[in-house]
């Protein structure tokens, strides 16, 4: 057998984020002998994979951001010029559309855009520029992929949808990885202070406007009133925390809320919390609520998320009309350490699928592989 085929996975940061958890996930399942990845991430990222991809053989390099137009489109158009590519999977929402035009600039043949979220106008400018880069997505990519089918109507449109021309990838998991461990709850509420009573509000994502954690607040401030013992466990970083921070400070909850930071102990962060919650403005498939109800956590989340991720009587939608809601909710809510669902996705299947997928559109010979299947009944849609 020759060298592995590598396709180069452009992402926007490498963090702890569920897109890079996705890109993870189907890589270590993956046969290495024939197909490797290339990451090409901005610079200056935290690189909580670096030690696990070098052991796994992949390509790491770190890019400048796409807010240096000149030099990020540079940077692209040489690696995949110089290491000819045959494919480009860039999984940056509609900001793909860069590094999908210097792959086809470079000559890339397969380019798939890979659309994990949707968009909502609160965010102004940021959800302008989403619509005006969308089109050029489709305009660039060979293959359009979706994580979920709001995702790929939003960026799509309906009539690609309709007509089978978006593939599916779902988030799937290693559901066992996420299972409910009682000592792992203990040791983590030690290391972060947690009393052994507490009931536990958690929520895992980046501070993003998106993930609404100003909403996530006013929950908590509700829930406290009536239960001092509560605490809100909040996982992640980002552009929004110094302000989510100071918002905490002006609520009189500094001792309450905690601040966890990133984790690579998501087993034990999960079996740590009593509630998981997302009030997200927008998403497109959320991993953490998938890995939530694999560790028994009853949910609630948003009616803005898709329920395509709804898998167990557990995860509970709501609107964000207000907290008040969401507060009683909560407080009769309670989890279940043998309520673990299965994910409905198998990952080792999915990725079998991919890596097939993969092959097949880089010209390697696939024959009785399982193809990747189109929206639409009826199977691939090449």
């Amino acid at each position: 057998m020759g060298e592995p085929m590598r396709v180069a996975q452009v992402l926007n940061r490498m963090e702890s984020g569920g897109i890079e958890a996705v890109v993870m996930n189907y890589y270590r399942h993956m046969d290495h002998k024939k197909i490797q990845f290339d990451f090409y991430f901005f610079e200056g990222s935290s690189f909580p994979q670096r030690q696990e991809l070098e052991q796994l053989g992949a390509g790491i390099y770190p890019i400048p951001a796409y807010s240096h137009a000149l030099a990020y489109h540079r940077a692209l158009y040489q690696a995949f010029k110089s290491r000819q590519y045959q494919i480009v999977h860039a999984h940056l929402s509609t900001m793909s559309a860069f590094a999908l035009y210097a792959a086809w600039r470079a000559g890339v043949p397969v380019r798939i855009c890979h659309n994990h979220t949707t968009a909502h106008w609160s965010e102004g400018k940021k959800t302008l520029l989403k619509y005006i880069l969308r089109p050029f997505n489709k305009l660039f990519a060979t293959d359009w992929f979706a994580c979920g089918e709001r995702a790929g109507r939003w960026m799509y449109g309906d009539r690609a949808f309709d007509e089978g021309r978006v593939r599916v990838i779902p988030n799937a998991i290693d559901a066992q990885k996420f299972a409910y461990d009682p000592i792992g709850r203990d040791y983590l509420r030690k290391e972060l202070g947690i009393p052994e009573d507490a009931f536990v509000l958690g929520h895992i994502g980046r501070f993003t406007a998106a993930k609404n954690h100003d909403f996530l607040l006013k929950v908590f401030s509700k829930l406290i009133a009536h239960r001092p013992n509560a605490r809100l466990l909040l996982v992640g970083q980002g552009e929004l925390e110094q302000k989510i921070r100071t918002e905490t400070a002006r609520l009189g909850l500094r001792e309450t809320v905690i601040f966890a930071g990133v984790r690579n102990d998501m087993q034990n962060v999960y079996s740590a919390m009593d509630v998981f919650c997302m009030p997200s403005i927008y998403e497109g498939f959320p991993l953490a609520v998938q890995e939530a109800q694999a560790n028994g956590l009853p949910c609630m989340i948003s009616d803005r998320i898709t329920k395509e991720v709804v898998l167990s009587p557990a995860v509970h939608q709501l609107p964000l009309h207000g907290p008040e809601q969401w507060e009683a909710l909560a407080r009769q809510l309670s989890r279940r350490a043998d309520g673990q669902v299965e994910t409905g996705f198998d990952l080792n299947r999915q990725a079998q699928k991919m890596l097939a997928f993969y092959l097949k559109r880089g010209g390697v010979n696939t024959s009785g592989a399982e193809p990747i299947s189109s929206h639409k009944t009826g199977g691939d849609t090449e």
